[in-house]
């Protein structure tokens, strides 16, 4: 039998290992399923979901060197994605004891003129962004020369 990427076949597994499964397939042949390729959520201890023994359906993920790649997580469903906490900031304290410069401005919203709050273009967007960047860098600088004058005492 002819194994072609993203075949998918029934095997046991044969052995475990700390890094993957080596599934015993059709053909007296051996593949592997990496740890990440195991389920969808990490996997720390693969005894949690494998067993030696255990029948497994699994898809043929890359044919190199002779190596046989497989992938137990590709043929389940995926899980639905939940909503994310990125980019939101929360109020932690900070690890280091160093003062932190204190913003003096007005809300962006305050400063802006009402004509300005229709739809910008791209331009006046990364004007204004580098205008920002600049202001925070070079405050930044003023900083770390005020402490390093300090420490050359």
């Amino acid at each position: 039998m002819e194994l072609t990427v993203g075949a998918i076949l029934e095997g046991k597994v044969k052995s475990i290992t700390k890094f993957g499964a080596f599934i015993s397939l059709p053909d007296n042949q051996t593949g592997m399923v990496h740890i990440s390729e195991i389920t969808h959520a990490y996997v720390n201890d693969i005894h949690d979901h494998l067993s030696e023994g255990q029948d497994v359906k699994v898809m043929v993920i890359g044919l190199e060197n002779g190596k046989i790649n497989l992938s137990i997580r590709r043929i389940q469903p995926a899980p639905p994605r939940q909503q994310s906490d990125r980019g939101r900031q929360f109020d932690r304290p900070h690890s280091d004891s160093r003062p932190r410069p204190v913003d003096n401005r007005a809300p962006r919203s305050a400063t802006r003129a009402p004509a300005e709050r229709t739809p910008q273009s791209f331009d006046d967007m990364l004007k204004q962004f580098m205008a920002d960047s600049d202001s925070k860098i070079s405050g930044l600088k003023q900083y770390s020369d005020r402490k390093s004058k300090n420490r050359r005492r």
